[in-house]
């Protein structure tokens, strides 16, 4: 039997982390380099020149041949260009490796194909990777061989952010500058520097590859475009934390190997609640690292998924009538002095930091709950929001019982004077233990959730970046510390302003709080009373990126430019054309080359039938078959119908000049059509014999891993 190492000896072994810059750096390179991830000092030449040739020697024993500046252009995936170490060959023949301190800080990537949204244009092709020492370099070991990958930023020969990191860390500083003006004017003078830490939830499918590489939408689109519910979905509730196949489990097991050996803290694994699903957490990090890990999740998950003959399936929604694929962003601060903002500790309405950052993350979410719809839009959650578990499209927080109550209580009197506590749980039972009860329950429907000590963003996609939802809450609530700031800093009773702030923000914003079921249609329409927001899908809430409050914000604190703004509002709209654009065509090429053709035969099959049995048996009641033949015909019919249909509306579509209006038509008459003929398919699915049927069903994709 193989001994595997234990988490101890393995964790962080890829990882060139603080503990192997300890051993392998001069002590004042070492400081110099600390300083400069801790405090955001500049780093000299000659220390980077160290650092790259101890990361050099570090990553050539452990087989590494080549580097990489590893980045994250607005693909929403990683990107990579290799070099090796080699230089040019000695005159003996050998050559020598090397890698330099200039190598590490600076890259030079092709900026012309990556997208843009007219920063950049095809003949301009100068784009900039340079090195983000706050996130530490790693190893990946695949089939290419060992490469040292080092995290770094994107921009254009311009200046402006081609990637996902550069607004990122710019939010990051933002909100700690903001939050430490906070600190400073509520008494606290150790903490110098306040860090979002976040930990991201990652659901995902996992299905036989060799039924996978049978179907053409999964391979191009990453859902199916067709496909009936089986007999049994997930009705019976009894995959969520059921016992994990061993399939899966050995998945399950390598993926945990290669993630920790990467640093990356994965802590919780269990089934989810759809079949086939299931859910992999890691433990709280800062921000910015947490973004670089929660890239290397899915990564590896779609790599080692090969090796056990799965597919990892990302996409929100692979599979209609079930649970689809969030991503829940967990998000905190923490001040580099143990400070942590949102602790509201055993008496919440003593504690004044807590309630004046709770009253700001409230008003932050208000005021900019387009922005914050938007962080969360991409193309998958347009199938995924409001059904099953996921959350519905309008911004609303939740707070539990005792929040809300110490909340009605300042904006009632200006102050609060107890909190909730929990009672105690009594089982019924000797032998267990009765406990405390938490002061509240969850709310799974709601999008914007607290959680204890921290906020839980349960909107975001499976197979979206965390950068973009983390780049609108640290921009957001960095804003709303600067208003509380400038009063505090201006005023004599810290205390008093503190809390007027507080009544206020709680008073003018208290409409986004909502602790009911958000999936009642009821709220819909209470919302619209209230004045938030309803941004069904991704094309309507882009514009967020346009309104002028949003827009002075993110250029006021430095986070992206006018300019960088315009370009991810047309990176959007294209980004949600071209693959509305490819789920159409895939669904065009299905149906008109497999589904119809299929159902032809079959309905050719049973007119033959029909007429044998007749001339067989002329007094013989073939009522059944008339009918069966009839119905698919019926259904064929409609089916080619709105084939035809389709293909004229994305033509026409396709078209039009303006890309905001090419969006809003793939939306607004591209995907009902889509919906008209896959309804027909569908329903033929269930009639048509399944040796005809050109595809594997919901059914053959979503047991077939299972041990039941």
């Amino acid at each position: 039997m193989e001994v595997r190492c234990t988490i101890d000896e393995i964790f962080g072994e890829d990882v060139f982390n603080d503990k192997v810059m300890r051993e392998r750096l001069p002590g004042k390179i070492y400081k110099d380099l600390k300083k400069t991830i801790e405090e955001g000092s500049e780093l000299s030449p000659a220390t980077a020149e160290v650092v790259a040739n101890a990361m050099k020697d570090w990553a050539i024993e452990k087989g590494a041949t080549h580097y990489t500046h590893w980045f994250q252009p607005m693909t929403g995936v990683t990107a990579e260009k290799h070099d090796s170490f080699i230089s040019a060959p000695t005159p003996d023949g050998r050559t020598i490796m090397e890698f330099s301190g200039k190598e590490l800080i600076k890259g030079e990537p092709d900026a012309s194909s990556f997208p843009s949204g007219g920063l950049r244009a095809t003949f301009e092709a100068r784009g900039y990777t340079t090195w983000d020492c706050t996130s530490p370099a790693f190893l990946k070991h695949d089939a290419v061989g060992t490469i040292l990958c080092i995290p770094t930023a994107f921009c254009s020969y311009t200046g402006d952010a081609l990637d996902n990191k550069t607004p990122l860390l710019r939010s990051m500083q933002a909100l700690s500058e903001q939050s430490v003006r906070i600190l400073r004017a509520l008494g606290n003078t150790t903490a110098k520097k306040v860090t979002p830490m976040v930990g991201a939830e990652q659901e995902y499918f996992l299905i036989n590859r060799d039924i996978y590489l049978k179907r053409k939408d999964l391979i191009y689109t990453g859902r199916t475009l067709f496909g009936a519910m089986p007999s049994k979905g997930q009705e019976m509730e009894d995959h969520y934390f059921g016992s994990i196949p061993e399939a899966i489990g050995g998945f399950m097991s390598d993926l945990n190997e290669r993630l920790w050996k990467l640093g990356i803290p994965a802590k919780t694994q269990h089934n989810e609640v759809a079949p086939a699903q299931h859910e992999l957490a890691s433990i709280y990090q800062e921000c910015n690292l947490a973004t670089d890990q929660n890239q290397l999740v899915m990564e590896s998950m779609k790599k080692i998924a090969c090796k056990h003959n799965l597919t990892c399936l990302l996409h929100e929604k692979p599979f209609n009538g079930v649970n689809g694929s969030g991503k829940h962003n967990n998000w905190s601060l923490t001040a580099d002095d143990g400070t942590q903002f949102l602790k509201p500790g055993k008496n919440p309405h003593e504690n004044l930091l807590f309630l004046l950052t709770l009253s700001c993350v409230i008003a932050a979410a208000d005021s900019h709950a387009d922005l914050l719809r938007f962080s969360a839009a991409d193309v998958g959650n347009d199938h995924r929001l409001g059904l099953q578990e996921a959350p519905p499209a309008i911004i609303s927080i939740f707070l539990g019982e005792q929040l809300e109550d110490i909340i009605k209580q300042i904006i009632e009197t200006g102050e609060a004077t107890s909190s909730k506590r929990g009672d105690m749980l009594h089982t019924g039972v000797s032998t267990l233990p009765d406990f405390m009860k938490d002061a509240t329950d969850r709310n799974r429907t709601s999008p914007f959730a607290f959680t204890g000590n921290k906020f839980e963003f349960r909107m975001v996609g499976s197979s979206a970046s965390i950068s973009t939802c983390n780049v609108i809450l640290n921009a957001i609530v960095a804003d709303a510390f600067r208003k509380a700031a400038d009063r505090l800093e201006a005023a004599e009773d810290k205390k008093a302003c503190a809390m007027q702030v507080i009544r206020e923000n709680l008073t003018e914003h208290e409409r986004i709080i909502f602790n009911g079921d958000g999936y009642a249609a009821e709220w819909v329409e209470e919302a619209e009373r209230r004045g938030l927001p309803n941004l069904p899908g991704m094309v309507d809430a882009i514009p967020a990126l346009r309104r002028k409050e949003n827009v002075e914000l993110l250029e006021g604190l430095g986070i992206m430019s006018r300019t960088e703004l315009e370009a991810r509002e047309e990176i959007s709209y294209e980004i949600y054309v071209k693959t509305v654009n490819i789920e159409a065509h895939t669904m065009i090429n299905m149906a008109g080359k497999r589904y119809i053709p299929a159902v032809i035969r079959y309905v050719g099959e049973l007119a033959r039938s029909l007429s044998s049995v007749r001339e067989a048996c002329p007094e013989a009641d073939v009522s059944a078959q008339t009918e069966l033949l009839c119905e698919c015909s019926s259904l064929l019919a409609e089916a080619k119908k709105a084939l035809t249909a389709l293909e004229k509306t994305v033509a026409s579509a396709a078209a039009e000049k303006d890309m905001v209006k090419t969006a809003l038509r793939f939306n607004r008459e591209v995907v009902p059509a889509m919906n008209a003929l896959r309804t027909p398919i569908d329903k033929l699915e269930f009639m048509v014999d399944k040796k005809m049927w050109p595809y594997p069903s919901y059914g053959d994709m979503m047991f077939q891993v299972s041990d039941i």
